[in-house]
């Protein structure tokens, strides 16, 4: 099973990273070794040697067969589910390896920065309509949809599956909206798909 995640999926996120507002000519992929994910409500610990982690709140999608080269209009049959999930970054570490020119992999790949909230069946969505949003200690940090995005889920699975091959249980973190900000130990995160929580945690 394989991460895959997006960068800077949408232009107000963007805006507030680095200043930048125009789309892409193709998305900007990375990803997360399976040592990243928690699930299942367990807290997140704030690792103490990467100076500061910033939550990213997203629409994570999850595959549900073999698909190599999938063209975006059979995308949709090859995912089955979606929930919120949150890509913990180390920013500053990020920073740094941007500065120097360097890959900032590691900046999001490390244990525990991938949370992952209880999936739906995508039935009953429209995968291109989805309202979700994130808060802490019951205030709204972060609210997106995901008409919003650069790229719509299925362009980023055509895209992706052009490289590698995709695979039942892999997981596609599709990008965050604006508002990502420092984890700060002893708060309380919930995600939500409109009013449907699914994401619940605290950060220790």
């Amino acid at each position: 099973m394989k991460i895959i995640a997006v960068g800077k999926n949408y232009r107000d996120h963007a805006i507030e990273f680095d200043g930048s507002n125009e789309k892409p000519a193709v998305p900007l992929i990375f990803m997360k070794p399976d040592s990243a994910i928690i699930k299942n409500g367990k807290h997140f610990y704030v690792p103490d040697f990467l100076g500061q982690i910033d939550y990213e709140a997203e629409i994570v999608v999850r595959i549900n067969k073999l698909g190599k080269s999938i063209p975006a209009r059979f995308a949709h049959r090859y995912y089955d589910a979606i929930t919120v999930g949150i890509d913990f970054t180390a920013r500053d570490w990020q920073r740094r390896l941007i500065a120097a020119g360097e890959p900032w992999d590691m900046s999001k790949g490390f244990d525990g920065s991938a949370v992952l909230g209880d999936f739906r069946p995508i039935e009953g969505y429209d995968i291109n309509n989805v309202d979700f949003s994130l808060t802490i200690n019951d205030e709204v940090v972060q609210r997106g949809n995901t008409s919003q995005m650069f790229f719509a889920v299925d362009e980023i699975i055509a895209y992706v599956s052009r490289f590698c091959t995709l695979k039942t249980g892999d997981l596609i973190f599709t990008g965050t909206p604006a508002g990502a900000g420092p984890a700060t130990i002893g708060t309380h995160l919930k995600g939500y798909i409109g009013d449907d929580k699914v994401l619940d945690f605290h950060v220790r």
